[in-house]
Order: structure tokens, then C-alpha cells, then sequence
């Protein structure tokens, strides 16, 4: 299915800045004015509070410089758990806590996928002569953190302190002492993923993928064969246990046929969910999703949320109105009811710690531009009717919800980078539990404006505009296009590193004197699931490029703008769109900042291969489809000069993408630099790595845009 092929060509991906090919092999261009001060913002992830409400957690970077901050009850005082201080490249992320709140696992190392669990040795980007692993730390008790295993992932604490994690994709176990040899639980023909524990600590689910289906296991320790829970040829799925520990709750995605469906339209992908016996393996469905494209399974990040709550019901996300929605129905089967009805998509979702209510973020509210904004809700899992918490022309995503009622989140606002906030359980009294690190230029920023335009199919489009310090003269502009797809520019600060990266560099170019324009195009959330699935999008016929083009469009006919010096910039589905933009248009885009973007759909993996059978389906149709739908088919109308920058260890846009076009470009002369980061991957994991791509990105849109 297209959509399917799309979203694990470019799943999480995005945008942002750009390199300096033009300065001399070893020695570096000095950063623009002040580039560093809009770069000196604190990026805050993860953040996570145990089963008990009593602790919450969070990482932070810096600089490149990352750090584990903890807080606890009843005064929630940060402290950082950490102490990094280099620019090593060395995520930090899988946070979690044991149910009481004592231990906390983390993974240190990795990214993007974590590529080597897939034969791909963890990246490297900062060129260490050693190559580095990836690895699970734990704190007990808020102690000295300790680095307990290598070559792993996916730790996760039993309510009795047990750790598992995954490695080469079986299910291991390591005594948190330290004193014990770790050791692997048990062995499995599959790989296996979403661990999940029993209440009790004593039962292991997990999720055994093998190629075109998988199967929900149980472990129930060293003397009972694995459990499977009504084995069939589907994709099971998202397990969950009953508070008492007796059923497990999931979900069954059937597929879809391969060679017998178009690769080139949306086929219904419906799911159900099954609750079955954590002893004998035998279960029922108990609620389907309708047969028509709005009862496919979410394709919107984060998936489903299934989860049990009090009173013996189920809650799980689904878009069956056209949005992804809240919904509720008995563990023993009936009705699906929704929760959240409106016009609105709902994200992060967490259950409180009694079960009786949903915390969740969704672009819902009644200020102008909440749809390009998060604010945090409250719902209760048996009725209707969600309540706002924190409303306003902030942002505030990830609720955790504490012990008291209370819910800790990351707000931020379009000029105060983001910061760990708790508020009181009906949302007010927020008050900010950390400050944000580095002498930030607040002063710099200016709040975006939310604008709309419409593409010529009619399609209604939003974005977001950057207007520079007021002056005579007529601005360049440029058209920022994010990646993804399935992603959202806010009016703010993001919750995702990557673009809130981009949304600090759409602020500085703002200030260098462009106006710029940030397009939510077709193929990217919050607008409806309708909005996200567009026809003849992608590889199928790029229909989202008229909505860059209108955007440029609306820049031209602004006041402020001269119509003859408008760029564009953006990264991964966003490169992909400015290659298209100068192929196809360099008439209106004089020049562009194309970051591992897609060059030629034909190039996919997985997609270029013919299915190994006698049925072909519409390959030789989707082929060509493809092909027509790159920015290479139209690569001879390609004039404009062009910045490209890729890392060479890119696990999501290979990197033969850039070679590819570079050479195609040179062949026929079309003036074109490149930056090249050896080692990076495609969210690059150094602080340097963004500094020399911002460097380069500005002076290149400086050069070509305001000579």
C-alpha cells in the first residue's frame, strides 16, 4: 500500500538547517551574528513519572550536551541525575521507572531506529576511534547512575525490580545488583518487541514479530512452555495487561495483500481488538474498527494507546470520525464510545494512576492558531466530554500524571524555549520546575503569525509566518517545508528535537531580514486523518507539492516580500520537496537548501524489487509512478543553485539519494555545493553537526538570496 510504503521510507523524519561546502577543507566558516545565541536553547524529552505518581523523569540537551533530571514528591525539586557534559552524540532515552518509583533504566548511545539491532552497528557520528555501543544504565534510589549492560535496548522494571531488555532481538534479563551475569530470559524464533509485565512481576508479554505476522506471547518463568494467544496469519500486536493480571488485551491487524492490492490508492486496513487468557492463550475479539478507510489502523505517531482501566474498560485511539480520537468500550465487548469528540487530533496520551481519567495533548482550543498548537486535556474513560487543563497561546504536550492529582508536562511558549511544568489537577497554578539553560536571545524572537492559503484543488493549507524587523525595503522570503510526513509545525517550540531545531532556525533567518513561511502541507497531521491520506500524494503523484507552490504563491503577493528572491529550505519529505520545487519551478524558487532529501522514489529499497511471485500487481504502474512523482524526472528544468547536505551513515534517506543527484546535477552543469558529515545519521546527533549545516545554510540563502 502507498501509504504504508511512504511512512516506512521517511517515518520520523523532518527538517532543519544546512552545511558549509564553500569554506576550505579544515577550516571552518565562523557561525553568522548571533547564530549561536538562537542555537543556545535547552531541548527537554522523555519526560515520564512512575507507576506510583511519586517520581518523574526527563532528559535535557544542551549543546550537545546530554543529561537525566529527576524530581520527586510531595515538592517535585529537579536534580540532575547525570553529568554529561560532551558533544558526544550519545542519545539518551527509553526512561523507565520501576512501578514504586525506585529504579530508573535508560538506554545511553544508538538513534535512529537503532539500526544495528538490524544487523547495523550502533552510529558514530563524532568519529571515535572506538566503536561505541549502546547501552542501559540504571539509578537505584536516586543514586549514582550505573552502567549495567551493553548492545541493548528497551529496558523495562518489574514492579518487583526485575529488568528485561532487548538484545538482537531476544528478551534478556540482568540483576540490577549488578552481581548476577546478565542472562537471556528465554529463546524465541521471532523478534521480539513491546515487553510488558504483569502487575505482579512475575509474567512477561511480548510481541514475536516473524516477517508477515507475529504473535502476542506470555513468559511465565523457566518451567512453563511460552503461552501464544490465538495464533493466526495477522499482525498482533500493543498488549496490555488487566489490572488483575488474568487477561491481556490487543490488537490484530489483518494486512493487506501485497500483489493483489494498488500500490497506488489507499486500501481499508481495518483492526480489531482481542482480550484473551494469560494462562491458556485462548481469546475472543471484542470490538472491530468499520471496513471503510477512517477504521484503519492509526497511522498518526504514537499509534494506538491502548490501555485498561478502571472498571474493567478499554480506551485506545482511532480516527473513525476522520480524527484520531479517544475511545472507550467494556473489556468484555460492546460499543466503542468516543471520548473526545471535535475537530481536533489527540496525542501523548497517559492514564492516571487510578485509572478513572486520560491525560492527553491535542490542537484543540478556542484561541486563534490552536490547531497549530498543543494544549493538555483531561477525559474520563467512561464518558464524553474532555477538559482543558491549559489553554492559551502557550504550548504544553507529554501530561505525566503525579500521585495527587497534579500533572507534570513540557510547555513552552513561541518565545521561551521549553521547560518541565506542574500544575494542580484542574490545571491551574502551573508553576515551571526547571529554567531554561544558556543566555537565550529571547528578545530575538518574534511570535509567528498562523496564516491559511489554498492550493488549486481547493485544498485549504496552514502555515506559519516569520516576519523580519520592519523596514523600506523589500525582504527576501523563503518557503520552510518539513519531513516526515505525517508531522506538524507548531506556533512554538515542537516536542520533537529535529523541529524544534527548525523552528529556532526559521526564527533566526526571520531575523537576518527573511520573511519566511513554514507550509503544513498535505500528508501531515492535525488537520484530520482525510488530510494526511491525500490522493495522488507521494510516489502516487506528489500531489502536496501544489501546496509549496501556493505557499509561494502567498509569499509573492505579500507587501513586504520581493517576488524575484524567494528560496527554500527543508529536510528529508521536506528535501524531497525542495528538490521539486527547483526542478520543477526554478522560476519561482531561485535557490534552495535540500537536507537528505529524496531524490528518486525508484531509488527505495523494497520498492524497486519486483514481488517474488507470478503476480505482479501494478509494479510496472507504480514504477514509472514513482519515477514521475521525484524531483529527478524533472531534473532538466533544474536552475537554481542548491546546498545539499547529507550525513553518509543516514539510516532512514540512504545516502545514495544525494550521491545520485550531485551527479546528475553536475552532469548538466546546474550549479550545486554540498556538505557531506561523515558518520552522521539522518537526525544529526551532534551539536556541531547542526552548527556547521546552520552556518552553511545561512550563507548560502545570503549569497544566492541578498547579494
Amino acid at each position: 500500500m502507498f501509504k504504508q510504503t511512504l511512512l516506512a521510507f521517511v517515518a520520523g523524519v523532518a527538517m532543519i538547517g544546512a552545511l558549509d561546502a564553500a569554506a576550505a577543507p579544515g577550516a571552518p566558516a565562523a557561525p553568522p551574528a548571533k547564530l549561536a545565541a538562537f542555537m543556545d536553547y535547552s531541548f527537554i524529552d522523555a519526560l515520564t513519572a512512575s507507576e506510583s505518581g511519586n517520581r518523574i523523569a526527563w532528559t535535557e540537551t544542551h549543546k550537545g550536551a546530554r543529561n537525566i533530571w529527576i524530581a520527586e514528591a510531595p515538592d517535585f525539586h529537579p536534580r540532575r541525575l547525570t553529568d554529561g557534559t560532551a558533544d558526544d552524540g550519545m542519545e539518551l532515552a527509553a526512561l523507565n521507572f520501576s512501578p514504586d518509583g525506585k529504579i530508573l533504566a535508560w538506554t545511553r548511545g544508538g538513534g535512529e531506529g537503532n539500526g544495528w539491532a538490524n544487523g547495523m552497528p550502533p552510529p558514530n557520528p563524532a568519529s571515535a576511534v572506538e566503536q561505541p555501543h549502546k547501552e542501559i544504565w540504571i539509578s537505584v534510589a536516586g543514586g549514582a547512575p550505573v552502567r549495567l549492560v551493553q548492545d541493548a535496548e528497551a529496558p523495562l522494571l518489574s514492579s518487583t525490580g526485575q529488568l528485561v531488555y532487548l538484545k538482537e532481538g531476544q528478551v534478556w534479563t540482568a540483576d540490577v545488583t549488578g552481581k548476577e551475569k546478565p542472562k537471556k530470559l528465554f529463546y524465541d524464533r521471532g523478534r521480539v518487541g513491546q515487553l510488558a509485565w504483569s502487575p505482579d512481576g512475575t509474567r512477561l508479554a511480548f510481541v514475536s514479530r516473524r516477517g508477515d505476522h507475529s504473535f502476542i506471547g506470555v513468559y511465565s518463568g523457566p518451567d512453563h512452555p511460552l503461552t501464544w494467544l490465538a495464533p493466526a496469519t495477522a499482525f498482533d500486536g500493543n498488549p496490555v495487561w488487566s489490572p488483575d493480571g488474568q487477561r491481556i488485551a490487543f490488537s490484530r491487524m489483518a494486512g493487506i495483500a501485497g500483489p493483489l492490492a494498488s500500490s497506488l490508492v489507499e486500501a481499508p486496513n481495518p483492526f480489531s481488538i482481542w482480550v484473551g487468557s494469560s494462562t491458556d492463550g485462548t481469546a475472543s475479539a471484542v470490538w472491530r474498527s468499520p471496513t471503510d478507510l477512517n477504521g484503519s489502523f492509526p497511522e498518526v505517531p504514537g499509534g494506538l494507546f491502548l490501555m485498561w482501566g478502571a472498571g474493567d474498560r478499554l480506551t485506545f485511539r482511532a480516527e473513525m470520525d476522520g480524527w484520531p480520537h479517544l475511545y472507550s468500550l467494556p473489556a468484555a465487548g460492546g460499543e466503542a464510545s468516543l471520548l473526545t469528540p471535535g475537530p481536533f487530533m489527540v496525542e501523548h496520551v497517559a492514564m492516571t494512576p487510578d485509572r478513572r481519567a486520560l491525560l492527553f495533548s491535542a490542537n484543540s482550543g478556542a484561541a486563534e492558531g490552536d490547531t497549530d498548537r498543543r494544549h493538555i486535556f483531561r477525559v474520563a474513560i467512561d464518558r464524553p466530554g474532555p477538559t482543558a487543563l491549559t489553554p492559551g497561546t502557550g504550548l504544553e504536550w507529554t501530561p505525566a500524571p503525579l500521585a495527587d492529582g497534579r500533572v507534570a508536562y513540557v510547555s513552552s511558549t513561541p518565545t521561551m524555549p521549553l521547560r518541565v511544568t506542574i500544575a494542580n489537577p484542574d490545571g491551574h497554578g502551573a508553576h515551571p520546575v526547571t529554567t531554561p539553560e544558556g543566555d537565550y536571545a529571547a528578545n530575538g524572537l518574534v511570535p509567528p503569525k498562523p496564516v491559511t492559503f489554498t492550493a488549486p484543488d481547493g485544498l485549504l493549507v496552514h502555515g506559519q509566518l516569520f516576519m523580519p524587523p520592519a523596514g523600506k525595503a523589500k525582504h527576501p522570503a523563503l518557503v520552510f517545508v518539513h519531513g516526515g510526513p505525517p508531522r506538524q509545525m507548531l506556533l512554538g517550540w515542537s516536542y520533537m528535537d529535529y523541529y524544534t531545531h527548525a523552528y529556532a532556525m526559521n526564527q533566526y533567518l526571520a531575523s537576518r531580514g527573511f520573511v519566511v513561511l513554514s507550509v503544513n502541507y498535505r500528508l501531515g497531521i492535525g488537520y484530520g486523518r482525510a488530510f494526511q491520506h491525500a490522493e495522488k500524494a507521494g510516489l502516487a503523484g506528489d500531489s502536496e507539492y501544489q501546496d509549496v507552490v501556493a505557499g509561494a504563491h502567498f509569499l509573492q503577493a505579500l507587501p513586504q516580500v520581493d517576488p524575484n528572491r524567494l528560496g527554500i529550505w527543508g529536510g528529508s519529505y521536506g528535501g524531497l520537496l525542495t528538490a521539486q520545487a527547483l526542478a520543477r519551478n526554478s522560476d519561482i524558487f531561485k535557490a534552495g537548501v535540500d537536507f537528505h532529501g529524496v531524490h528518486d522514489w525508484s531509488l527505495t529499497p523494497g520498492l524497486a524489487s519486483r514481488p517474488q511471485r507470478y503476480e505482479q500487481g501494478d509494479h510496472d504502474e507504480m514504477m514509472k509512478s514513482a519515477f514521475d512523482s521525484s524531483p529527478e524526472a524533472a531534473i532538466a528544468g533544474w536552475k537554481s543553485p542548491v546546498l545539499l547536505i547529507h550525513g553518509d551513515d543516514d539510516r532512514n534517506v540512504r545516502f545514495d539519494q544525494t550521491t545520485d543527484i550531485a551527479r546528475r546535477l553536475a552532469a548538466q552543469g546546474t550549479p550545486f555545493e554540498e556538505l557531506i558529515l561523515p558518520n552522521e545519521i539522518h537526525e544529526f546527533l551532534r551539536y556541531d553537526s547542526w552548527v556547521k549545516a546552520d552556518t552553511a545554510t545561512v550563507r548560502f540563502l545570503e549569497d544566492k538570496l541578498k547579494p
